[in-house]
């Protein structure tokens, strides 16, 4: 079947489209003008089939790169497909993208299972797994469509009892308004400076908040009239996914963690969500966290390129060094805001 693909520039159509056919919010029309606020460049395509009916739609990022090189597109958690016509409608948006914008590379991390068919079908074509990662394949989503009794039986009974102890404390469980965004990004600067990672500009994530709307609810834990940790979501008509989080020293005295989530995918399941993506497990203390709320954990299809260049395999080499800058610049950056003394890299 021959597909065409069209650029889409209107938001209601796009958003529409999207949650038609399932998508994921990284893939909604705020997610992108987010990225196009900091550094990237985006393009919404709808794919059809002879009939024009949309059959898929993907929104690219790209990132401009020196010459020859031209750019980087990504796909995150894309693209939505109908039934059966997942990857024809990836193959059509690749060719896309190699007319019209001559990237060296398309990379996706497409929201697919890793024992799925589209999955499968990706090991036996051009596509090549990479560990060139952004998105976390292994998580932990829930189904729920479960109900609250069946989701807490599947959680660890530390778990449960945590939820039962911070839910009797003084603390307040609530979606946060936007003038109390700013309680929430010194929570975050406090635990970026615990954990040692990097964090964006205030700017970032007020945009998140401004651009994606309704489609994405921060939960707040409230001690005195105050912040003490929370939970920030992007959700779309079938997946809440978490983006970010923290919690300050009287929030982890009081455990408000449990609750705080609990209180999150409650709230999800009353609006008719039906997966709550935890967002990556790890090694760490945070994934030990996350697995007390499930008996299970989930693999996704991974990181994959589709090369469009035969300058494919020279980026490949200098990908890693370049992204070792970065992250050597972003941890200096994080050192400086959060008064922490610069180590030598």
């Amino acid at each position: 079947m021959s597909f065409s693909v069209e650029q889409c520039l209107d938001r209601n159509v796009w958003d529409r489209e999207v949650n038609a056919l399932g998508g994921h919010p990284m893939q909604l029309w705020g997610w992108g003008l987010t990225k196009a606020q900091h550094n990237w460049t985006v393009d919404r395509v709808l794919v059809r089939d002879g009939s024009g009916a949309v059959v898929g739609s993907a929104q690219l990022l790209f990132r401009a790169l020196p010459m020859p090189f031209r750019s980087l597109a990504y796909l995150a958690r894309g693209p939505q497909a109908a039934p059966g016509h997942s990857t024809a409608v990836l193959d059509a948006v690749a060719r896309y993208v190699k007319t019209e914008h001559r990237s060296v590379v398309l990379s996706i991390e497409p929201d697919w299972d890793l024992d799925s068919a589209q999955t499968q079908e990706l090991k036996h074509s051009a596509w090549q797994p990479t560990n060139n990662t952004i998105l976390i394949g292994r998580t932990l989503i829930l189904d729920l469509h479960r109900s609250e009794e069946e989701l807490l039986a599947a959680m660890t009974k530390k778990t449960r009892q945590y939820i039962r102890k911070s839910g009797r404390e003084e603390l307040v469980f609530r979606r946060v308004e936007r003038s109390e965004l700013q309680q929430c990004l010194e929570v975050y600067r406090l635990t970026a400076q615990r954990a040692g990672f990097g964090i964006h500009e205030d700017s970032y994530y007020l945009d998140i908040f401004d651009n994606l709307g309704e489609d994405s609810p921060v939960f707040g834990a409230f001690h005195q009239g105050k912040v003490v940790a929370f939970l920030w979501l992007a959700t779309s008509g079938t997946t809440a996914f978490e983006l970010y989080g923290g919690m300050n020293d009287v929030g982890s005295s009081l455990r408000a963690n449990f609750s705080l989530k609990w209180t999150a995918i409650t709230a999800m399941k009353e609006r008719g969500i039906t997966r709550y993506d935890f967002n990556g497990l790890l090694n760490d203390g945070v994934s030990q966290f996350k697995f007390g709320f499930a008996d299970h954990e989930n693999m996704l299809a991974g990181t994959w390129d589709l090369p469009l260049s035969g300058l494919y395999p020279v980026y490949t080499r200098a990908l890693p060094v370049a992204r070792r800058a970065v992250r050597n610049a972003r941890s200096l950056l994080v050192r400086r805001r959060t008064g922490v003394a610069a180590k030598a890299e």
